[in-house]
């Protein structure tokens, strides 16, 4: 059976994260049966990386604050997360599936396909963003 996605659903999540009158900071996106729903959102990343287990697949839409003293910046990644227990078939099938995000999620800095948890470290994540920004005029951090 072919993916479907809760249009509606994800659409209201992604934009609370947008949403710079919220305090939430991450939307999860998770498969039930052939559909792609809402997992959950928050404001502690961690509690986002708590959802990446060995047995899941998911999609999470994270904004990082970014910048230095002068200028703070809203920066949005998002994250294909692969657990290291999910089949072949299922591996595969995410890749094209995440279309079906992406109609939704469309503006991104920068976009990750993760299944090892270290890569999941918010300051890592914060780094690349980082790097994918160009100019880096923060004197205190180099």
């Amino acid at each position: 059976m072919a993916t479907q996605i809760d249009k509606e659903a994800c659409r209201e999540a992604y934009n609370q994260v947008r949403d710079d009158n919220t305090e939430t900071n991450w939307a999860a996106f998770k498969y039930e049966g052939s559909m792609i729903v809402p997992a959950g959102q928050g404001t502690d990343y961690e509690d986002f990386k708590t959802m990446c287990t060995d047995d899941s697949r998911l999609f999470g839409f994270v904004r990082i604050t970014t910048g230095d003293a002068m200028s703070k910046r809203a920066k949005f990644t998002l994250i294909t997360w692969i657990g290291e227990n999910i089949s072949g078939l299922q591996r595969a099938k995410i890749s094209t599936d995440k279309t079906l995000v992406k109609d939704i999620v469309q503006n991104f800095a920068k976009e990750f396909m993760i299944s090892d948890a270290r890569e999941l470290e918010e300051d890592y994540i914060r780094m690349e963003l980082k790097k994918a920004g160009g100019a880096n005029y923060d004197a205190q951090a180099e």
